[in-house]
């Protein structure tokens, strides 16, 4: 079983004034961590949400503005907003009831028409946006609910449509989100006053469902990126974005999070993705390649030439159930964030070779949760 523990590394990848993470909690806590320039880690605030079920952190860096979805679908589900102090603290700002079941969200802008944020709603099937600032008078800004005329390749996971994450382009003209149920990239484009208009979707592989997605950017092209949780496997899509119409996208290549020749073990689910640089980064949970309570990271490499990623490695994720993983500005560090663990990994990156290296500092963050269950830790994003 993996050891919780806090670690100094010998050889110190971070270095100069403390770092600043968030994390959340299914219990409703958001915790304030500091990782100290001697690598130690500790939590210095924690608040209670008033979230039922906090389910992600979604940062707007130049407002210092925090939006936290509410995945719960009971009493008074919550899309709130709070403002961080320079201390950490973190203070609520703005609250609207929502429909509940939003386990996702990002921000976006909609030109003259001022800030939005959309959310999924897995379960129901279901994206809604709301104008920004978030308050008690909001309603709804456009909610499009989905259908499909029969039950997937997994039936037992793709019974219906299941928007799991909402994501924009780098133009920030378009919106997408990952359709864990359907198979689908489904791809709005924004209006400028915020609305969204529906384009046709991309078709992932049967049976991949997509969770999150994540673009690669050139001077002059970008690649998407998804992580698919049920094939456990990651793709790249080439984009098109037309002088007119809507951005397209074309399947260009598939590999599995795991080196070649494994098989993905049993019970295994891929989780998060992330680029930085060259690079691309997705979290495997449960496979327990590094223990019975300690699961893996896939990194693979990018081609800047053709776009075409290739394995790279394999390494320890350092918690149990890596829900999420976040990339500081600087690139040198990788917060990885365990569910059912219910710890903050903070593991050093080499941003030239792209490799995970070995593990700074780790600290519990509230109650261990239980595997495939809604507790645990939801959420860990660098406050940056």
């Amino acid at each position: 079983m993996m050891k919780i523990r806090i670690l100094s590394a010998l050889c110190a990848a971070f270095s100069g004034e403390a770092a600043t993470l968030l994390a959340s909690h299914y219990s409703g806590q958001i915790y304030t961590l500091e990782l100290s320039s001697a690598n130690q880690l500790s939590i210095v605030k924690s608040i209670s949400s008033g979230n039922r079920m906090p389910a992600w952190l979604d940062l707007d860096s130049a407002t210092k503005t925090l939006y936290v979805p509410d995945e719960t679908h009971f009493g008074q589900p919550l899309l709130k907003s709070y403002s961080l102090g320079d201390n950490g603290t973190v203070t609520p700002k703005g609250q609207v009831q929502t429909a509940g079941g939003e386990l996702h969200s990002t921000i976006y802008e909609g030109g003259a028409g001022g800030g939005f944020v959309a959310v999924a709603r897995y379960d129901a099937s279901t994206i809604s946006t709301y104008a920004l600032p978030v308050g008690s008078t909001n309603q709804a800004l456009q909610s499009w609910t989905f259908a499909m005329a029969q039950p997937g390749t997994v039936p037992s996971r793709q019974d219906k449509p299941h928007p799991h994450s909402v994501f924009t382009d780098p133009t920030g003209k378009y919106l997408l989100s990952a359709d864990l149920g359907a198979d689908l990239i489904r791809i709005f484009s924004i209006n400028g006053n915020g609305t969204l208009k529906e384009c046709p979707s991309a078709q992932a592989g049967a049976g991949d469902g997509p969770r999150h997605g994540t673009f690669w950017t050139q001077v002059n092209s970008s690649v998407l990126f998804t992580v698919n949780e049920l094939s456990n496997s990651v793709t790249s899509w080439s984009v098109a974005h037309p002088a007119s119409g809507c951005l397209t996208l074309s399947r260009k290549q598939t590999l599995s999070t795991f080196p070649p020749g494994k098989a993905a073990p049993a019970g295994s689910k891929a989780a998060e993705v992330h680029v930085k640089d060259n690079f691309v980064y997705a979290s495997n949970r449960y496979d327990r390649s590094y223990g019975s309570q300690e699961d893996s990271m896939a990194t693979y490499s990018i081609n800047p030439s053709t776009s075409e990623i290739t394995f790279l490695e394999a390494t320890s994720a350092f918690s149990y159930f890596p829900r999420t993983l976040a990339i500081n500005k600087a690139g040198n560090l990788v917060a990885i964030g365990g569910q059912t663990s219910a710890n903050v990994a903070v593991v050093e990156r080499n941003s030239t070779t792209g490799k995970l290296g070995q593990l700074l500092a780790t600290i519990k963050v509230g109650n261990p949760g239980t595997v495939n269950q809604e507790d645990g830790l939801s959420a860990v994003i660098w406050n940056e």
